[in-house]
């Protein structure tokens, strides 16, 4: 079994790979937060690395939420969005990661007096650097924080129509899934706007609440792909619409049983997901908080459910095929993963 693991370990670490699901602020290294919490204090986020990691140790989605939030207010200067995307690229690099789609909350930036085209433009320096000084290249998600409303939704959706970041393909929604049945029309509205700006469709969905969430962002929103979507498989009639149509679910097994919404990493539904027919990815969700990477979350797939290397190239091939990549990127990187395989 040791030989085995080794064995795998090395061909993950090989394995070119995409992250499609990861967000700024929870991407944040514990160096990183720690700093920026002693240049801000009185946040009520600790400023010793023991008392962060209890930190973040999470009882349940809101406190996580509030956690997150918490963390969040520490990011008060256009410098410190681009760190934190360099942050993220300097640490995928060596994870075999090649592209990333990064989710970034434009309405946490507003509520600290952050003008639009400062933050666009730390942004889009950060993608840049981050192709040229680590190999990683970035494109850019906007989500809405799903419990805060109507006027969230506003600012999200002015500024990725107003001042978009040159790498920006997506429009998402996050937060606390049982809070946005409230802000329903409005949701509804600003995902249309987006969607006729030619942004993809790829909220949150599933996480928290059930398959009627599922169903809100697939007939609401358009969704393209769905963060999460792990509590479809109560519903057959939807099991079978994703096994249908195709539609990508962005999993991120560790942060499920994080925040509370899977008991064990066992009882992860990963594996049933892929007895269903369902179109996978894996990914890390907020990486430091909840002590994996996406390396690790390929180390979770065969170590606890026992995947080999045919179904984690599957997962990498899925990812690469479920993002917003140029066809001819896409195709160079599936022909690497092929490649690797074959080498195998």
């Amino acid at each position: 079994m040791v030989v085995a693991m080794t064995t795998i370990d090395a061909f993950i670490d090989a394995l070119p790979k995409v992250e499609l699901h990861v967000h700024l602020v929870g991407s944040a290294s514990v160096p990183t937060v720690l700093e920026l919490a002693r240049r801000h204090p009185g946040s009520g986020v600790p400023t010793t690395e023991e008392e962060l990691r209890r930190f973040y140790t999470f009882t349940d989605f809101p406190h996580f939420a509030r956690v997150y939030r918490a963390v969040n207010s520490l990011v008060r200067e256009p410098e410190d969005v681009a760190t934190l995307v360099l942050g993220l690229a300097r640490d995928l690099a060596p994870q075999g990661a090649r592209y990333v789609e990064l989710q970034v909350t434009p309405y946490a930036h507003h509520l600290v007096g952050m003008p639009m085209r400062e933050v666009t433009e730390a942004l889009d320096l950060a993608a840049g650097r981050s192709l040229a000084e680590h190999g990683v290249e970035l494109a850019y998600i906007f989500d809405i924080p799903g419990e805060l409303g109507e006027e969230a939704a506003k600012v999200t959706l002015e500024h990725a129509l107003r001042e978009p970041p040159a790498a920006l393909v997506g429009f998402g929604i996050g937060g606390i899934e049982q809070e946005r049945v409230k802000y329903r029309d409005a949701y509804r509205a600003v995902f249309s706007a987006a969607r006729a700006a030619g942004l993809h469709s790829v909220p949150h969905g599933g996480e928290m609440t059930g398959p009627e969430t599922i169903w809100e962002v697939i007939e609401g929103y358009g969704a393209e792909r769905i963060g999460h979507g792990i509590n479809c498989l109560s519903d057959p009639r939807l099991v079978a619409h994703l096994r249908e149509t195709r539609l990508p679910l962005d999993v991120c097994p560790t942060s499920n049983v994080c925040t509370g919404q899977v008991g064990r990493i066992e009882d992860h539904p990963l594996p049933r997901l892929l007895e269903e027919g369902l179109y996978v990815t894996l990914n890390s969700d907020d990486p430091p908080m909840f002590a994996t990477t996406l390396a690790e979350e390929y180390r979770v797939a065969a170590r606890v459910f026992g995947f080999g290397e045919r179904e984690l190239a599957d997962f990498a091939r899925n990812g690469v095929r479920a993002s917003y990549l140029a066809p001819e990127r896409k195709q160079a990187l599936l022909a690497e993963i092929d490649a690797l395989v074959g080498a195998g």
